[in-house]
């Protein structure tokens, strides 16, 4: 049902939403994002709650369980929690910090070589978030005041392995300011493994 999965989609993006907010952005009735989520529900993939406003009605707002972050799953990671153990017994702690680095090093070649063409530290932002996107985390870019960008990333597709072993996580934080320059100051604000909904990274001018 396309109207369903692009439901669970910007619920999976924007968070919690009112039918009414729903309804705004895909162009339907109220009534119609309604009945898709009372689907949804049926199928376990949402739950709502009543929330209160500071003026008006408490007004019902929705959200993904559990089986519906499943919609978005991560990739092979079964076999990576495996080779994650593999490396640990084989190679131990130092063996799986090499394994992490040489990663990030291919990576950060990628990233420089792709933001390279882009002019202006905005455009390498966006850039950036193309090719996050590209490798499965639902990235995007939102301005954060003046010369300062937010790269919120809706989804992590190694979620399972950075759970397992949280130097993935420290690691794209290198990577990101390794690809744009140690001009540019990079900070996590909001990291899913720390009960945030996302992850969220503040990007500016070093000061």
């Amino acid at each position: 049902m396309p109207s369903m999965n692009r439901i669970l989609y910007l619920l999976k993006t924007r968070g919690d939403q009112t039918a009414q907010a729903l309804a705004a952005d895909l162009g339907m009735t109220a009534m119609g994002a309604r009945q898709h989520l009372l689907l949804a529900e049926q199928q376990g993939l949402v739950e709502s709650v009543m929330e209160k406003r500071s003026i008006g009605r408490p007004a019902r707002v929705w959200y993904l369980t559990e089986e519906g972050h499943a919609r978005f799953p991560e990739r092979h990671a079964d076999l990576t929690l495996t080779l994650i153990e593999g490396v640990k017994t084989v190679f131990g702690e130092q063996g799986l910090d090499a394994l992490i680095s040489h990663r990030e090093q291919q990576m950060g070649q990628v990233y420089q070589q792709a933001l390279a063409a882009e002019s202006g530290l905005e455009a390498k932002i966006q850039r950036l978030a193309e090719l996050r996107t590209a490798e499965g985390y639902m990235a995007e870019v939102e301005a954060d005041g003046s010369e300062q960008w937010l790269l919120i990333e809706n989804h992590c597709p190694i979620c399972t392995a950075a759970q397992q072993c949280q130097q993935f996580c420290r690691s794209e934080l290198a990577l990101f300011s390794q690809c744009l320059g140690s001009d540019v100051e990079v900070s996590r604000i909001e990291h899913l493994l720390l009960e945030g909904r996302r992850c969220v990274y503040r990007i500016a001018p070093r000061r």
